[in-house]
């Protein structure tokens, strides 16, 4: 029997890296991004890191946010904190715009959680999770999904929210954090459509 030597690595079945239990965001080239689409973006921080609705977090994150919320080409346009995660509405000129503007945004909310939580090392838990928004619709769905998720959290745990509460941690309460639309989308677009739900 011959064996043919085909070079070093190759397909192996089982090879790798095996998949942890709960990994979160795969490893794959991300979508490709016009500047005229906008993103909704997730990105979720470690469990000793969870505290992001305490009143000291959320005021070390906020400057954090304002200032990196128009930088690279990347602008951010809303916002929501939950306690392990933040959801962000966001455009950017193209998919590099958006890396370089997330990571900046990434380190100044990292330096300043380590800081009020007087700890070290990472914050985050993965790399963010970006969804590109195509269509009126789908940035109707996004930005009432993100200016709502106090509600959406809230009705998990039972809790009923006033029909007219806002979230005094994110975009709809703090304006001064985020910068005015450029796209269609984000300016006009999405005011035609109601979202679903």
């Amino acid at each position: 029997m011959k064996f043919k030597y085909r070079g070093r690595g190759g397909y192996r079945e089982g090879a790798g890296r095996p998949k942890k239990p709960g990994a979160g965001v795969p490893h794959r080239t991300r979508q490709e991004l016009l500047g005229r689409h906008p993103v909704h973006v997730t990105v979720r921080v470690r469990d000793d890191a969870s505290k992001l609705r305490t009143k000291a977090c959320f005021r070390a994150i906020a400057p954090a946010l304002a200032g990196g919320r128009d930088r690279f080409g990347f602008r951010l346009v809303h916002f929501s904190v939950q306690s392990n995660h933040l959801h962000l509405v966001a455009e950017a000129e193209n998919r590099t715009s958006l890396a370089r503007g997330m990571q900046g945004l990434g380190v100044r909310i990292a330096k300043a959680l380590n800081r009020v939580l007087g700890r070290r090392g990472k914050v985050f838990a993965d790399r963010y999770h970006a969804h590109v928004l195509r269509s009126a619709r789908e940035v109707a769905n996004a930005v009432a999904y993100v200016l709502g998720n106090m509600r959406v959290h809230a009705a998990r745990r039972g809790v009923r929210l006033h029909p007219e509460a806002v979230d005094p941690m994110s975009s709809e309460w703090e304006r001064g954090v985020v910068v005015e639309p450029r796209t269609w989308l984000l300016r006009w677009g999405w005011l035609r459509v109601r979202p679903a739900g």
